[in-house]
């Protein structure tokens, strides 16, 4: 561990290491670069906290005392305490008690907050053997104990209040004011275990945090419920999966993990090797019902917790290896980002991306293209796959168009940065070697037109009408090369980008048909529901789509260019 009177070496990333992760991909040797500069980054980010810690009132042992023994701890188990410090939930923790002392989040006392360190502390005591003794902060009585579990006193006091953490031998003594105020204590002797084996030493005041194991046994993803600062902004309450749910998890981790393996070396883009993921957060469900969906319907990660990703749990496992690619992908580009700046993003949101309902800024835009290039290369290990290969040509087909519409964007932005521009280069080379690849002609069809489809109904939505037009709403400011939008924007599903991954056997509806092949039932369809809705934007899209297919030319192409200036009652 790095002390004040230590000067850190200076990072400097070989160049084909940088090619790797520019491609999109990645080897083992570059991932384990990023983790190394992750920790050093890691490593100021917490000297700052202790500079805004060292005259902060607490009822707690001093933050200079916690971090004097959690040094201790790391010189007898160097290992484990390093492992304490890259956890994503350490990272979250440190960012948002930075945003707290700037003055840019809100949360419980600032002093409770704080004492993380000494939990950090005692969890580091704990595995390196070590004695501490240490005022820590409880909530309901309860202790968290970073990469763990968490402990919980006995009729524990309500609310907010401090206990005392000891520790000897690896074995913890908790003690702390039960709810008529009078002293409570447990021991016990905390450690992570496997979901399988998480029944036999539950109790009702020792959860353990679970972990999920990948199939060659060679590492424990954190399957992580408990911890306060597992979410992507600030702390939250434990969400406590119960038994069933989290051998669901096991399971369909089980045959994701095997989907990723299936493809072989985890270094081109699109692929992953599990054992790199640091925490899978679940999502809102806790137990097996209701059913959950197919697809992944939430799934986010943060560039404060390397190698983490909250993911509300499918039925399939294929989207649940999608969603381990894509989320890992944005952990790369995140950690690449704190080495190099790549743009000079001014943050303002104008911009299309063809995976979201709103626009985006440059950043957002940047980080869409990375993981989605990913995901374009997941479904490319698919396609020689017989189970997978019916929605794999269509999902490829679909993400390599989409990403490189994107990179496109960012090419020609001019807010690059020279490794930006390094970075978004070596993106486009990689998807103009994809665009080559031949894939089936009817899945390749809906791409495209699942493509068009949204692009048309997001500017239909989002894109202002140039004044004086009939019923425009007033545009606002936009970068140049960036249409003006509309100020009563609002979210939008998406459902045509799932729908159309496979074509209907017997089409009823007009999406149905225009994803059949058949856009001269699709637009008299459309034309039949715009009578009744006149200027639908999903309807209406749908029509200039239709029309454009059976009608290509120059008028086509204007009209899916700027969908906006098409009067709705032409559709009628």
């Amino acid at each position: 561990m790095t002390t004040a009177e230590q000067r850190p070496t200076p990072f400097r990333m070989p160049e084909h290491l940088f090619a790797e992760l520019a491609a999109g991909g990645g080897s083992a040797e570059a991932l384990a670069f990023l983790e190394r500069a992750e920790r050093a980054r890691r490593l100021l980010l917490l000297r700052t906290v202790l500079d805004h810690l060292q005259d902060l009132p607490t009822p707690l042992t001093p933050a200079a005392e916690a971090w004097r023994l959690l040094k201790e701890a790391a010189e007898r188990a160097p290992e484990p305490v390093d492992r304490l410090l890259l956890a994503p939930t350490t990272g979250g923790w440190i960012a948002h008690l930075l945003r707290r002392v700037h003055g840019t989040a809100t949360g419980p006392p600032l002093w409770a907050e704080a004492g993380r360190l000494n939990a950090l502390t005692v969890a580091a005591a704990l595995h390196a053997g070590t004695d501490t003794d240490l005022l820590v902060p409880l909530v309901d009585g309860a202790l968290s104990l970073p990469g763990l579990g968490t402990a919980c006193l006995p009729e524990g006091a309500g609310g907010l209040t401090a206990g005392r953490a000891r520790t000897r031998a690896g074995e913890l003594t908790l003690t702390g004011p039960d709810r008529a105020g009078r002293p409570a204590s447990l021991r016990c002797r905390p450690r992570p275990v496997p979901v399988g084996d998480a029944a036999r030493t539950e109790t009702l005041h020792w959860l353990p945090l679970r972990t999920l194991t990948t199939p060659a046994g060679d590492a424990a993803v954190p399957l992580e419920d408990l911890d306060p600062y597992r979410d992507l902004d600030g702390p939250v309450p434990p969400a406590r999966l119960d038994a069933d749910e989290a051998r669901a998890w096991q399971r369909l981790f089980d045959e994701a993990a095997g989907i990723l393996a299936a493809a072989g070396d985890a270094g081109p883009p699109g692929r992953l090797d599990p054992a790199v993921i640091r925490t899978i957060v679940p999502w809102e469900r806790t137990s097996l019902l209701p059913e959950p969906p197919p697809d992944v319907r939430v799934s986010a990660s943060s560039g404060d917790s390397y190698g983490a990703m909250v993911i509300a749990r499918p039925a399939s496992a294929t989207a649940l290896a999608e969603a381990l690619v894509h989320e890992f992908q944005h952990s790369k580009l995140a950690a690449l980002i704190h080495l190099f700046p790549l743009l000079d993003d001014d943050r303002a949101e104008h911009y299309y991306a063809p995976w979201r309902h709103d626009p985006r800024h440059l950043t957002g835009l940047l980080h869409g293209a990375y993981a989605f290039t990913g995901v374009a290369g997941f479904w490319r290990d698919r396609l020689a796959e017989p189970e997978h290969a019916g929605t794999a040509a269509y999902h490829f087909a679909l993400r390599r168009t989409q990403s490189r519409l994107v990179v496109r964007t960012l090419l020609t932005s001019g807010r690059l940065t020279p490794a930006g521009h390094a970075l978004v280069t070596a993106l486009a080379r990689t998807l103009d070697g994809w665009l080559r690849e031949p894939v089936d002609p009817a899945a390749l069809t809906r791409a495209r037109t699942a493509a068009a489809l949204h692009r048309t109904e997001w500017r239909l939505r989002n894109v202002a009408r140039p004044a004086g037009t009939q019923g425009a709403p007033l545009a606002g400011d936009a970068p140049p090369g960036t249409p003006p939008l509309r100020p009563d924007r609002a979210p939008w599903p998406d459902h045509r980008t799932h729908a159309f991954a496979t074509a209907p056997e017997q089409p009823r509806t007009p999406d149905e048909h225009l994803a059949a092949g058949d856009p001269a039932a699709a637009l008299e369809g459309y034309a039949k529901e715009l009578a009744r809705e006149p200027g639908d934007p999903h309807l209406l899209a749908g029509w200039i789509v239709a029309r454009a297919a059976l009608e290509p030319g120059s008028a086509a192409r204007r009209m899916l260019a700027r969908p906006e200036l098409l009067p709705a009652r032409l559709a009628g």
